[in-house]
């Protein structure tokens, strides 16, 4: 990694691997978010998996602002690999919304690995009890160039709320719980795949209420963005709660810039879903590493080594997954 500052080292990039690298063997980078989410302990557990499985490739997961950052780093070649949400994926692809006049043309998908939920948290002596009860307060809507912002912000648009109605905070997870728990703010956004850390460590020190979404308010969400599905957070996810608590979903791509070496993205595309056994064992989330999930979620064109490899393994891979 050119430009990134990397903040994690597996294990497995420290020992001696059964098989020796070559001198010039391959470094990968993974553009992952912040410490707080999913994207990071996923991000590392593939890199790990490269470590071990593929012979002459190294990887490192890099902190970063999340999905909108990342497509940057593909674009320009800064990271090799980057997770980053489907609608954000889908709008650097077309330059439409916050792409527009700067269009990510030469992105890959080479699988859908989960969903994100989007997730509203205060505290529960909070006022708060709906979408509509923001306004007034000084919300955490995500970090600079996350997706979780453009996640809120669809969200709340979608339902007639804009930022003038509130005061937008833009923190990441780690700083969005602690400013609640602090009383800095009065609620934040979380757009990541449920449990998450910080979420967990909050709950574990103050009392919290995730806010539900009404049948109204996700479908205005859905006719707002295409990639957004109804999502339900079981009870029990997080301490204190009670009742499952409805709320949105968004597919989380792993994408590669169009310019990979096919063998490569077909051994990391084969490797992903040969071994999710090894990921599910970083984060639950990854349960839903399915190649049906990525059949179903895939919001731009798959590389051609990933198709190969769906191809080899009899997928029915739509149209519009083909370049």
């Amino acid at each position: 990694m050119r430009t990134l500052r990397s903040l994690y080292t597996t294990a497995a990039a420290a020992s001696v691997l059964a098989i020796a690298l070559p001198a010039s063997a391959q470094q990968l980078s993974i553009a992952t978010g912040g410490t707080g989410g999913v994207y990071y302990p996923i991000g590392g557990g593939f890199a790990e998996m490269i470590n071990n499985h593929i012979e002459g490739a190294q990887a490192t997961a890099e902190v970063t602002g999340a999905s909108v950052e990342n497509m940057g780093l593909i674009m320009r070649g800064d990271a090799d690999l980057a997770l980053a949400l489907a609608d954000t994926v889908y709008q650097a692809y077309n330059g439409t919304d916050d792409f527009e006049g700067r269009q990510v043309e030469n992105i890959r998908a080479l699988a859908s690995v989960y969903p994100n939920a989007v997730q509203l948290v205060t505290l529960a002596e909070s006022d708060i009890e709906t979408i509509a009860d923001l306004a007034g307060k000084r919300v955490s809507v995500g970090a600079p160039g996350s997706g979780t912002e453009l996640n809120a912000r669809a969200l709340l648009e979608a339902n007639g709320i804009s930022y003038e109605d509130f005061t937008p905070q833009r923190l990441n997870f780690n700083e969005t719980a602690d400013a609640i728990r602090d009383g800095d703010i009065d609620a934040g956004f979380w757009s990541v795949g449920p449990p998450t850390s910080s979420i967990l460590n909050l709950a574990a020190t103050r009392d919290i209420r995730l806010i539900s979404l009404s049948d109204e308010e996700v479908a205005n969400a859905q006719a707002e963005e295409e990639v957004f599905a109804p999502y339900e957070l079981a009870a029990g996810m997080y301490d204190g709660m009670d009742e499952a608590v409805q709320t949105i979903g968004i597919p989380n791509v792993l994408v590669v810039n169009s310019e990979m070496d096919e063998e490569l993205a077909y051994q990391l595309t084969q490797l992903l879903f040969e071994n999710t056994d090894e990921l599910i064992a970083v984060h639950p989330a990854a349960n839903d590493t399915t190649v049906k999930f990525t059949m179903d979620s895939t919001p731009v064109p798959l590389h051609p080594g990933a198709l190969r490899y769906f191809e080899e393994v009899g997928a029915e891979i739509p149209d519009r997954l083909r370049p």
